[in-house]
């Protein structure tokens, strides 16, 4: 099919790169795909660049139409997907400057048309000039367990109530604006009010690891902290909510500080992790389950913890070490919930089952 075709199945008229065709453009547009999923068209205006996107796919180069200033790639999409993506132009990353929707101040976030509705997380504008509301109450925590000095955002979503630790806080404060998105769902009375604790990490890799520290200071420090703050907390009732190490990290403080934390919001947790596999270069080629898997077949009482599993459908490899850590945790007696995003591994997919596992889980 001639290009010219393929660019009016897309709805835009006039010949490409001419003022009519970039005033018709937006966010990027898909049709259906002969044998099922889609073909999706991204548009760039400008210079030669390629398409970076989050985990689903490798780097996709732009083509150039004819000698005009238009750019342009058609991709091939599998069906229910939400993915984030960036322009890469030499070594700079853009927002695609045509999609309202953004994620921080570099990156977009594209959706197929059959991908599930996203209610309550508000779209942030694309570009350098991304903005996300951030809340006003700031814990200052030099942790002697885990050394430095880091800033800990508070917000007491609804007038504030059980905690919410949320692993990779500055993700969810800089790139996907969660504090607005638990404020919306409390109001729409899809949860109770809670109060939400973004907890940054300052190397990911070592804090999240299963090593004990972490949930050392979370208990000996930080919640002091969170309690002395003034903001309305309830710290006996406490859900932690973690993505890749930060899912993993979560399990493990479940599996090995019960008092601590019982109530427990996973998406895509990195289950295949063992103290050789996160050295390998094929870390997800070792032992289905890794280290969570072997310390579960020792038959924990689990029968205290409440557990959400949430891994993108779209992330094959990861779907043995997930299926088999779910399975294990419910026969120790977990009440467990599984599901699928329409995601591979990243937070645009992962966002709507964070706000729907966090209510469940505080039952």
């Amino acid at each position: 099919m001639p290009v010219e075709h393929a660019f009016a199945v897309f709805g835009l008229p006039g010949e490409p790169g001419s003022e009519e065709f970039w005033a018709a453009a937006g966010a990027p547009a898909s049709v259906p795909a002969d044998g099922g999923g889609w073909v999706t068209l991204f548009l760039w205006r400008g210079s030669a660049a390629r398409i970076g996107f989050e985990s689903w796919s490798r780097d996709v180069p732009l083509r150039r139409w004819h000698d005009t200033d238009c750019w342009y790639a058609e991709v091939r999409m599998p069906a229910r997907l939400r993915v984030t993506y960036r322009f890469l132009v030499d070594d700079t990353a853009y927002a695609d400057p045509f999609n309202p929707a953004g994620a921080g101040g570099d990156r977009s976030v594209a959706a197929t048309p059959d991908a599930p509705d996203q209610p309550h997380w508000a779209a942030v504008a694309a570009g350098a000039d991304a903005v996300l509301p951030l809340p006003r109450a700031r814990i200052r925590w030099a942790s002697e367990r885990l050394g430095g000095r880091r800033t800990v955002r508070v917000h007491p979503a609804g007038g504030g109530g059980p905690v919410v630790l949320l692993l990779d806080g500055d993700d969810w404060l800089y790139l996907h604006p969660a504090m607005t998105a638990f404020d919306s769902a409390v109001a729409a009375g899809e949860m109770p009010p809670v109060t939400l604790v973004f907890l940054p990490t300052r190397d990911r890799e070592a804090e999240f690891g299963c090593r004990p520290e972490l949930w050392e200071a979370v208990r000996d420090e930080l919640l002091p902290l969170v309690a002395e703050s003034g903001v309305p907390a309830d710290g006996d009732r406490l859900v932690v909510a973690g993505q890749s190490l930060g899912g993993l990290s979560a399990v493990y403080a479940a599996l090995e500080f019960p008092d601590l934390v019982s109530r427990v919001a996973c998406q895509s947790a990195s289950l295949w992790w063992t103290p050789e596999a996160v050295k390998s270069a094929d870390p997800l080629g070792g032992p289905v389950g890794g280290s969570v898997a072997d310390r579960l077949r020792e038959r924990p009482d689990l029968s205290g913890l409440r557990i959400a599993f949430d891994v993108g459908e779209h992330e094959t490899r990861m779907l043995p070490h997930c299926e088999l850590v779910e399975s294990l945790t419910e026969r120790a007696g977990a009440t467990v919930r599984t599901s699928r995003s329409a995601s591979a591994h990243d937070r645009a997919g992962w966002r709507q089952a964070l706000l729907r596992d966090v209510a469940w889980a505080l039952g």
